[in-house]
């Protein structure tokens, strides 16, 4: 593993720690926690979070895929942010997957689709809605959740794997947040960071192949599904979403880009999560609205 790795796993929990501290389960969530979605019992594991008050009845569904520059996180870490988003009104699916250098793309990818396919096996057991089933994804959980949308719309670019999302699927709307999109390598010692990580991420991170094949830009069309595209002043990936703007509109593909600042303080990249903030508040409520849209007839 190298040190930017490390770095990022130790300086993300210390900063995750203390966004959530003093956090609790809201009185108005109940929660399904530690459910097996894959073998491994570490990581593929998810927790589901619905309104208590909607208890007997069918909810459309987001899928949150967390972030963490591949090498971190787990479902702990975004619980508070998930339950807040099922508060409105939605059953929320949040999963851990297999992290990098340990599991190597597209271990990540290939958890996603597991997860997909666990939501359709156990509607009926969770009272989910699989007409409507939206997902968020922020970082590098932006860049897998484009992957697999990818995966999902572009039949050249599923065939490249030997695993696959459910058959026929596709998201009614996603949320990408702060997200990666274009991935690069580099020699040059300012580009020190990502090559680090992409050593970690990819078996050969000089691969011609493998680089195309984790640029979701590369692969994006006209079956892509309605995205919500978010940034924001402090984030270090803003000036990603142009290029995933522009892709969206040269492939016909419905898209509400949100830019967030705030006069009191820098929101910084993935400042959504703090869920104490109001301008995170209504960022989320803003995205959930932006789901409600694309419901399908039968759902409120």
């Amino acid at each position: 593993m190298s040190g930017t790795s490390e770095r990022i796993r130790k300086n993300f929990a210390e900063t995750d720690e203390k966004r959530d501290a003093g956090l609790t389960t809201p009185e108005t969530v109940i929660r399904y926690d530690d459910i097996s979605y894959g073998p491994d019992p570490v990581w593929q594991v998810l927790d589901v979070y619905r309104p208590k008050a909607a208890e007997k009845k069918r909810l459309p569904i987001i899928v949150s895929v967390h972030g963490g520059g591949w090498v971190y996180g787990d479902k702990e870490r975004y619980q508070f942010y998930c339950m807040s988003l099922a508060e409105q009104g939605f059953a929320v699916v949040n999963f851990s997957y297999r992290l990098a250098p340990e599991h190597k793309f597209p271990a990540a990818l290939e958890d996603t689709c597991m997860v997909f396919t666990w939501v359709f096996e156990k509607a009926l057991r969770y009272g989910l809605d699989t007409e409507n089933i939206f997902a968020v994804g922020d970082s590098a959980g932006g860049h897998t959740l484009a992957l697999f949308c990818a995966m999902c719309t572009n039949p050249d670019y599923q065939k490249r794997f030997p695993f696959s999302p459910p058959k026929d699927f596709v998201p009614s709307a996603i949320a990408l947040n702060s997200g990666i999109y274009m991935v690069t390598v580099s020699d040059k010692p300012e580009d020190k960071f990502s090559t680090d990580l992409m050593s970690d991420y990819l078996e050969n991170k000089n691969s011609t192949e493998e680089l195309l094949l984790v640029n979701p830009i590369e692969w994006m069309n006209g079956k892509f599904p309605p995205t919500f595209l978010m940034t924001a002043e402090g984030d270090f990936l803003k000036h990603q979403v142009p290029a995933v703007a522009s892709k969206l509109i040269d492939e016909n593909v419905a898209f509400s880009a949100h830019y967030y600042k705030d006069t009191g303080m820098e929101l910084g990249h993935v400042f959504h999560l703090n869920i104490r903030l109001p301008k995170a508040q209504r960022c989320n409520e803003e995205e959930c609205t932006f789901f409600k849209k694309y419901m399908k007839t039968g759902t409120e």
